[in-house]
């Protein structure tokens, strides 16, 4: 299983790739794993403002339905277009081109709570 080091990652299993003051957000590979075959993302939270740990969408697999959770509080710019006609790409490429929404972080002190790879991995029992 891959856990790329330079991301951050949440214990709702949520990956986050910081640059500056902006950030892209996925999950992770252990998450899609166990959702299995993902049929739809459901995101209509752009231009909103969402805390850190508040809502920002829903992923649907074939079995169930989870909710997506923000790594750290922010205004989220940007979602994933190319996840409305192919949400198997978060199957396929979780860290690639199945990212989720991109973000301006609103508190980055909140960074420091996030869980690096080696972090993570001992979190999900790796």
């Amino acid at each position: 299983m891959n856990f790329p080091e330079e991301l951050k990652y949440t214990k709702d299993h949520e990956w986050i790739r910081i640059s500056g003051n902006e950030a892209t957000v996925g999950i992770t590979e252990f998450a899609q794993g166990e959702l299995g075959d993902i049929v739809f993302v459901d995101i209509n939270t752009v231009g909103q403002e969402v805390a850190h740990g508040g809502l920002f969408g829903t992923i649907e697999a074939v079995k169930t339905v989870s909710d997506l959770f923000m790594p750290v509080s922010g205004k989220v710019l940007e979602i994933n277009p190319k996840l409305d006609a192919n949400p198997e790409l978060v199957n396929q490429d979780p860290y690639g081109d199945g990212w989720m929404i991109k973000l301006t972080i609103a508190n980055e002190a909140e960074v420091a709570n996030l869980l690096s790879a080696e972090d993570y991995k001992k979190e999900i029992g790796q």
